[in-house]
């Protein structure tokens, strides 16, 4: 490993050199960047994550020099890949300056790819309105090219619109996702995971008449979601909702589980039911 960092480091001293040099026709920022690129590979190899990082950005700037777009952005991507390593903060810095210059160049579905990574990344920080920024941007750069990635990234907006009780906004997502998975073959199987989703955030919001109203809208959407053990359960949550019987509540969610078991997500969208039904029921005990 010190041998790799000591090739690094003569690498970049170089390369270095070879800027404040003379060259001709910005050759010697071709040349450099060749130096580099062998530099931060060097950095790599030695798992020194945050000089190789730096070297990237050099490599990075020498591109941008030369008038090399394309390999600039993608020379940030991998500074960022190894600040992965080390500092989110860092690896963020460095996808955003690869969207941009992917966007300046009119790679969209690049950038896109990169927005995505960037939303990834503030997930696990639970930066979630960060996050919802760039996955929007994602969606909406993937939206003509790859539709699948889109959906994919729509759904992350909708998840984590939720967790933040912006229930109508997520309802809208899965609704659409819903809508346009229906007559594709590969994606409407698909739909009734949309369709409960989007049914979990009309739960949360607590209007029976909007919950009821939604299901026969879904019916209309898929004919057979009627059918599915999706709807019956959402039926089923509703009608202990508006009968305000946290024990059927619980049974029936405890049923729903057994058979499918819910995520994390569907888990703490039915405790905001049931802790809003026991609000309910202690101030009608306050009332008596």
């Amino acid at each position: 490993m010190s041998d790799q960092i000591a090739k690094g480091e003569e690498f970049e001293k170089k390369a270095a050199k070879k800027i404040k040099g003379w060259g001709l026709f910005g050759s010697k920022y071709e040349d450099a960047a060749e130096l580099y690129e062998k530099s931060a590979n060097s950095f790599k190899l030695a798992k020194s994550w945050d000089r190789a990082g730096s070297v990237f950005i050099k490599l990075a700037n020498c591109h941008l020099k030369a008038d090399s777009k394309h390999e600039a952005a993608t020379a940030y991507a991998s500074a960022a890949n190894c600040y992965k390593k080390t500092s989110n903060k860092d690896a963020i810095s460095c996808l955003d300056q690869a969207v941009n210059i992917f966007l300046d160049i009119g790679r969209h579905n690049m950038a896109a790819k990169h927005c995505k990574e960037i939303g990834e990344l503030y997930e696990p920080e639970h930066n979630i309105e960060k996050a919802i920024v760039y996955f929007e941007r994602a969606a909406e750069l993937f939206e003509h090219e790859a539709t699948t990635s889109a959906n994919q990234c729509k759904q992350k907006v909708a998840e984590f619109s939720a967790q933040l009780e912006q229930y109508q906004k997520a309802i809208v997502i899965y609704e659409e996702i819903g809508r346009q998975s229906i007559n594709n073959n590969i994606l409407k199987y698909g739909v009734r995971g949309h369709l409960l989703n989007a049914g979990l955030c009309q739960l949360c919001r607590g209007d029976i008449v909007a919950i009821t109203n939604a299901l026969e809208r879904y019916q209309d959407l898929d004919p057979t979601f009627s059918r599915t053990r999706e709807y019956k359960f959402l039926a089923d949550v509703a009608a202990t909702v508006d009968e305000e019987d946290i024990v059927k509540f619980t049974n029936v969610v405890r049923e729903f589980d057994s058979m499918t078991p819910l995520d994390p997500w569907k888990t703490t969208l039915l405790l905001r039911v049931k802790e809003s039904l026991k609000s309910k029921e202690l101030e009608e005990e306050d009332l008596t």
